[in-house]
């Protein structure tokens, strides 16, 4: 298994910059998610490592190996694409075994190879139906089996489950998971939607809307402690507070103005973070408390009154207005067997959270 790496990479459609100085490491044998808006560049990326687009400028390696202008068929490279690009007059066999044929192994070699694939897709008992009589999740199962029969060093999938109803979603999630598990193959996960690319990735890069890498790291990582704006906003729900840094030898705030001073942890190593600077504040729907009663313990208060209500099944969402009229989410778990304080519309509430849940970014 070898690292894919990518080094200032540029990319250009019609003197649209699509990819400016981009460069990335993707670790070998790791599910990895490239995860962005729409027009954020993630799926010329992975054109480019698949070698179906040419870099203006740059260099793609596979281990040592150069595959900058390599072409397609020499790359130790697979992709699987949204819309499954099957055949439609041939059934599940001649599919899966069609780069085998072309490169002329030998039939029984092509039937034991795609015997075993499709069992590893839990395809065994339809090998020989038409493509045209299998479901959404059976056809996304053959365009899997038929880009691994080949053992490629790298699967790249563009947001492949995009065309599944959410429960199927859901399961073929867990299903690419056990497959990546098992194959130990390096996945490389192309999608605008975090649900999927939390739930897959054991790592992850955020692209924005100019082509630029914000972040790379684990998911929680990036939950947790996300560089930027950007990254809080887009990764999950957060509510942002733009305010100003208050440091002394003994203690660490921020002036919200309107809002008042609130306790935050003092970031470390952070250039930007000096008393007097303008500073954000990210503080997820989560982490916060939400109570009609006053509670003691909390230096972190804000008062506000419910505007609307959402329910999720597992959790609620409150959106509230505070005194200075901006809004802000939180999410409260619904707990079964606990009885819970009814809150409802128009209610006053006071909404709570400790220091170290909050995250200062710069930008």
């Amino acid at each position: 298994m070898r690292n894919i790496f990518l080094k200032n990479i540029i990319k250009s459609y019609n003197n649209d910059l699509i990819l400016d100085h981009l460069s990335l490491e993707i670790p070998s044998g790791t599910f990895f998610a490239l995860l962005g808006p729409s027009g954020s560049g993630k799926t010329t990326l992975l054109r480019l490592i698949a070698g179906l687009e040419q870099v203006d400028e740059g260099i793609i390696f596979l281990g040592d190996e150069d595959i900058t202008y390599t072409p397609i068929y020499k790359r130790r490279v697979n992709t699987v694409f949204q819309n499954y690009a099957l055949f439609p007059h041939m059934d599940v066999f001649d599919n899966v075994a069609y780069s085998l044929v072309i490169r002329g192994v030998a039939s029984e070699i092509i039937e034991e190879k795609v015997t075993k694939t499709l069992k590893t897709v839990h395809l065994e008992k339809h090998i020989y139906k038409s493509i045209n009589n299998l479901s959404g999740g059976q056809k996304q199962r053959v365009a899997l089996a038929r880009a691994i029969i080949n053992e490629p060093d790298v699967l790249l999938l563009d947001e492949p489950l995009a065309a599944l109803d959410l429960k199927l979603r859901e399961k073929m999630l867990l299903e690419l998971i056990e497959l990546q598990s098992e194959l130990k193959t390096t996945f490389v996960y192309v999608t605008h939607d975090q649900f999927e690319a939390l739930t897959v990735a054991d790592h992850m890069a955020i692209m924005n809307h100019d082509g630029e890498i914000e972040q790379v790291g684990t998911p929680k990582e990036i939950y947790e402690f996300p560089v930027s704006t950007f990254v809080a906003k887009f990764v999950g729900s957060t509510n942002i507070f733009k305010g100003k840094l208050k440091i002394a030898s003994d203690f660490c705030r921020i002036d919200f103005a309107s809002l008042g001073e609130f306790d935050v942890v003092a970031p470390k190593d952070k250039e930007w973070a000096c008393d007097g600077n303008q500073v954000y504040m990210s503080l997820r729907p989560e982490k916060i408390e939400i109570t009609k009663v006053p509670m003691a313990g909390f230096s972190n208060m804000l008062k506000g009154v419910v505007r609307s209500i959402v329910y999720h099944g597992r959790s609620t969402q409150y959106n509230v207005q505070l005194q200075n009229n901006q809004v802000i989410q939180v999410f409260e778990q619904n707990e079964e067997h606990f009885p819970q304080e009814v809150i409802d519309y128009d209610d006053q509430v006071f909404l709570y959270w400790q220091k170290e849940n909050v995250v200062l970014l710069e930008k």
